[in-house]
């Protein structure tokens, strides 16, 4: 039997804009999978610890203010320096179509632009990240 995949929805910096964060970590929470909010802003630090102590799967970061680059790198460093690389990392918000393959290369799995479907977000959570057997 898998264990039910553990997801950390944030908001890292100072961006103040949460409803899609909230209504992605809902629409996760409702289709069985768990799910830890963090609130607003939060540190690429707070995120990734908070990450390693819920034993998430998956980090899934939103970000508005446009400091995705940084905010996204940040966060893939450190879990590079935590040993905690098998955390998958995707998110969503108002992010260049040429920003997204930068971030890619960085190591984020995948970024949902403007108009996804909460629908197109859990079957691509589903599908690209693994829980742990129980």
């Amino acid at each position: 039997m898998q264990a039910r995949i553990r997801v950390v929805v944030a908001k890292p910096g100072l961006d103040g804009h949460d409803r899609g964060a909230k209504v992605v970590a809902r629409a996760l929470r409702d289709a069985g999978m768990e799910v830890v909010y963090t609130g607003l802003h939060q540190t690429p630090e707070q995120i990734v610890e908070t990450s390693i102590q819920e034993d998430a799967d998956a980090i899934g970061l939103s970000v508005l203010s446009g400091a995705h680059m940084t905010l996204f790198r940040r966060v893939i460093e450190l879990l590079a320096e935590r040993d905690a690389g098998d955390i998958v990392v995707f998110g969503g918000g108002i992010i260049p179509a040429d920003d997204i393959a930068e971030l890619e290369k960085l190591g984020v799995a995948h970024i949902f632009t403007p108009g996804a479907t909460t629908a197109s977000i859990i079957e691509w959570v589903r599908a690209n990240v693994r829980s742990p057997v129980a």
